[in-house]
């Protein structure tokens, strides 16, 4: 799957995906708050408000989402424009209503955060800075133009300006800190569900390659009773034509051919529904089987493997998991896509660990950017600066995060770094290195909690 394909939902098409009836129920819950509040308070507080006013304001937005509620089916999405006009109107109207009941002097005034909370989560950045713009404004407006709060006695309730000026300074730092504090944590809740689906598309693409192979042992195993079957009557139908020759011909092509199914079917080298064999692969065959697709890419992909404990013993034999092959593959990818003539792939192990290290020659990981290795879509800040040696490439941030989410689900480590040292060519420098490590009982085929339990595979009867 080209990872160049991939790419986050725009913020604008994330917007329309807000339903219209999820609006209108959050208005009726703000319509009724004000009207409570705009119908007791004389009687409890004994404060006078312009009441007719005050109910003006409200029944437009009473009229507003009754026109909305039955023009519009209720699974209607809202685009782009449409949740910026009604989050707008909320905005207006709830500010009108507090110019109408003491401007700042009206602890309500708080409320002013709440239409701009909703931007900052669902609306695009440039609607966030206009409706934050306005927010402001209207805190600006409220501070100095308002109907006076009043007593039944015609007193005049206002607090000290020293707290009308605090209140404002407040809510300006209240409506810009919490607008960048929801955008930002929503932007990366968006960055981090696209990676993962992205990831698990990569996974269900290597997982049904995987299961590719059972379906070929499943239709191997199941032919072979037919084909010995067809292979038996045809082979006493040439007996018995042995006096009609014309028919005898057809009767050794069926046999010929059923052979050469035979032989095609074994070829394939499975033999039962569940190859238990195939479960299991030995480390070696794993990283080429990862590093095949970028062998012939122009760059020396070069594999080393040793035993740190027992230099003369054999390989390990290790679960042949989608997760690892693809995460492998991903790695190696990114380490060809940047090595200047060679990659080295260095397999370790011992008792305790399993340690893959992959070295490019290239010129390493962005120093600024090793501390964020492995976050997805971390090449978007720099798309305007881009190699001019390779115009194609749009970032390392999904391709290594994939990889990274997927190694970790086996049980692995990754650790990324810069080489400093030289490799045993003088005229080759390290660039970037990758580590991955398992513990070896993770994902040994042999021992350890995972142990594939295999027998013997049974190969085609012969005929």
């Amino acid at each position: 799957m080209p990872q160049s394909n991939i790419r986050p939902f725009g913020e604008r098409k994330r917007a329309n995906w807000i339903r219209l009836r999820t609006m209108i129920l959050l208005r009726w819950f703000a319509i009724a708050g004000q009207f409570v509040a705009v119908s007791v308070t004389p009687y409890m507080f004994g404060i006078q408000l312009e009441l007719g006013w005050c109910y003006f304001v409200i029944g437009i937005s009473i009229i507003g989402n009754l026109i909305a509620g039955f023009i519009f089916p209720e699974n209607k999405r809202l685009s782009e424009r449409q949740n910026m006009a009604m989050v707008s109107f909320d905005l207006v109207q709830l500010s009108v209503l507090l110019f109408l009941t003491g401007g700042l002097n009206n602890p309500f005034t708080l409320l002013l955060l709440g239409p701009v909370t909703i931007s900052a989560t669902a609306l695009s950045l440039r609607s966030t800075l206009a409706l934050c713009a306005m927010a402001i404004v209207s805190v600006s407006i409220l501070a100095f133009f308002h109907l006076p709060l009043q007593t039944m006695a015609g007193d005049i309730l206002n607090i000290p300006p020293l707290f009308i000026f605090g209140q404002w300074i407040a809510l300006i730092i209240a409506v810009v800190f919490t607008s960048a504090y929801s955008r930002r944590v929503t932007s990366e809740i968006h960055l981090m569900s696209d990676a993962l689906a992205a990831t698990q598309m990569a996974l269900a693409r290597e997982q049904k390659l995987t299961d590719l192979g059972g379906v070929v042992a499943a239709a191997a195993h199941e032919l072979g009773t037919p084909l010995a079957t067809i292979k038996l009557a045809s082979t006493e139908l040439v007996f018995e034509l042995r006096d009609h020759p014309e028919l005898r011909e057809d009767a050794e092509l069926i046999t010929q051919q059923t052979d050469r199914c035979r032989d095609i079917l074994r070829d394939m080298g499975r033999a039962g529904k569940d190859d238990l064999h195939m479960r299991q692969v030995p480390l070696v065959t794993l990283i080429e089987v990862a590093a095949e697709p970028h062998m012939d890419r122009g760059k020396d992909v070069i594999i080393n493997f040793e035993s740190l404990d027992h230099p003369e013993e054999a390989q390990p034999s290790i679960l042949r998991m989608p997760e690892i092959i693809h995460g492998l593959r991903n790695l190696v990818q990114n380490a060809v896509d940047f090595a200047q003539s060679a990659v080295w792939i260095e397999t370790r192990w011992n008792d305790d660990t399993i340690t893959i290290r992959i070295v490019d020659d290239g010129k390493g990981f962005p120093p600024q950017l090793l501390g964020r290795l492995g976050d997805p879509f971390m090449g978007q800040r720099g798309r305007r600066k881009r190699d001019a040696t390779r115009p194609e490439y749009e970032g390392m941030g999904l391709g290594l995060f994939i990889a990274k989410t997927l190694l970790e689900r086996s049980g692995a480590t990754l650790a990324f770094a810069n080489g400093a040292d030289e490799t045993d060519d003088k005229n080759q420098n390290i660039g970037a290195v990758i580590e991955v490590r398992w513990p070896r009982h993770k994902i040994d085929a042999r021992e350890g909690e995972n142990a594939v339990i295999t027998g013997q595979n049974t190969r085609f009867a012969e005929s």
